[in-house]
C-alpha cells in the first residue's frame, strides 16, 4: 500500500504567496506519510489577465516556484507531480506545462498540454488557450515513481480518448489528469470522465484540481479525485475550499483488474 497525496488548490496571481502554500502542501503530505504529492493544472499561477500575469513568468530554469518545489522534494523525501506550471518560452510563447520532481529534487520528466481549451460556453464563458500556449506534441510518462509508471495529462486533455489509449498501451499503473475545471463543465462531466479515463486504462486515475473564486475572477469546481482502476472513487476532496487529502493506493489492485477484464489485452487496431 502507498499513500499518496493530493493538494487541491487556489491559486492566485502572486507567484509567491503561491510558493509559499505549496511548500506548506508539501510539508503536510511529508507528515501525513505520503510518499507523493500530486499538485493542480497552473500551480505557480492563475491569472486571466495577460499582461499582468506575463509580467510574472518566467522560463523553467528560471521560475523561483518551481525552484522552491524542488527544494521542498529534497527536503521532504516526497516525489512531486507538478500538475502543471505556466512558463514562458524563449520565442515569446507560452507552455502549460507538467513537472515531476523526484525525492533528490531532480525533474524526472515534463510533459505540455496537448490539447487547447478554444471553447464558448452557454453561461457566457469564453476560452481561448490556443492564443496564448503552444501546445505539446509528445506523451508524458515516468517509469519508477512510487505508485510504479506514471502517465500525465493535462486538464482538457482527458476528452481526447486517443491520448488516454496511448497511455493505456503503455501499460501505465496511473494516470495524473490535473485540472482547472469550470464549474458548468466540471458539474456536467469531471466525475464521468475521470472513470471512464481509470476503466478504459485499467490504471489509477489522480486528478488534483483549482478549487473555487479566484483572484482573477474565474471559478473552478473542485472535486479533487483518486479513482482505482475498477472505476470507484477512493478519494473527493468536495467543492468547498482548498486543502490536502490522502489516498492509499494498491497497487496490486492493478493486475486483479486486468485480469477480471483483460481489455488492454484484448485491444484491437481498427483500419478505417
Amino acid at each position: 500500500m502507498v499513500r499518496i497525496a493530493l493538494f487541491q488548490e487556489n491559486t492566485g496571481i502572486d507567484p509567491g504567496r503561491n510558493a509559499e502554500e505549496l511548500a506548506q502542501a508539501a510539508d503536510q503530505a511529508a507528515e501525513g506519510g505520503a510518499a507523493m504529492l500530486f499538485t493542480p493544472e497552473m500551480s505557480n499561477l492563475l491569472d486571466r489577465d495577460r499582461e499582468r500575469a506575463g509580467q510574472n513568468l518566467s522560463s523553467e530554469r528560471d521560475d523561483r516556484v518551481l525552484a522552491a518545489m524542488r527544494e521542498a522534494a529534497a527536503r521532504t523525501g516526497l516525489w512531486i507531480a507538478l500538475g502543471s506550471f505556466a512558463f514562458a518560452n524563449a520565442d515569446g510563447s507560452r507552455a502549460n506545462r507538467a513537472v515531476v520532481i523526484d525525492p533528490a529534487g531532480a525533474i524526472r520528466t515534463s510533459y505540455d498540454k496537448i490539447h487547447m481549451f478554444d471553447v464558448d460556453l452557454a453561461d457566457g464563458e469564453s476560452w481561448r488557450e490556443s492564443n496564448v500556449y503552444r501546445a505539446g506534441d509528445r506523451l508524458g510518462l515516468v517509469e519508477d515513481t512510487p505508485i510504479g509508471r506514471l502517465g500525465l495529462s493535462i486538464c482538457y486533455d482527458i476528452r481526447f480518448p486517443a491520448l488516454f489509449d496511448a497511455l493505456g498501451r503503455a501499460k501505465c499503473d496511473a494516470i495524473a489528469i490535473p485540472a482547472a475545471f469550470t464549474v458548468p463543465t466540471g458539474t456536467a462531466h469531471w466525475h464521468i470522465l475521470q472513470r471512464a479515463r481509470a476503466i478504459e486504462a485499467s490504471a489509477f486515475v489522480i486528478a488534483a484540481a483549482q478549487v473555487g473564486q479566484h483572484e482573477d475572477g474565474r471559478r473552478t469546481y473542485g472535486h479533487s479525485l483518486v479513482i482505482d482502476p475498477w472505476g470507484e472513487v477512493l478519494l473527493d476532496m468536495g467543492g468547498e475550499s482548498a486543502g490536502v487529502g490522502f489516498a492509499d493506493i494498491d497497487l496490486a489492485r492493478i493486475e486483479e483488474v486486468r485480469a477480471q477484464v483483460p481489455s488492454l489485452a484484448n485491444r484491437r487496431v481498427i483500419v478505417e
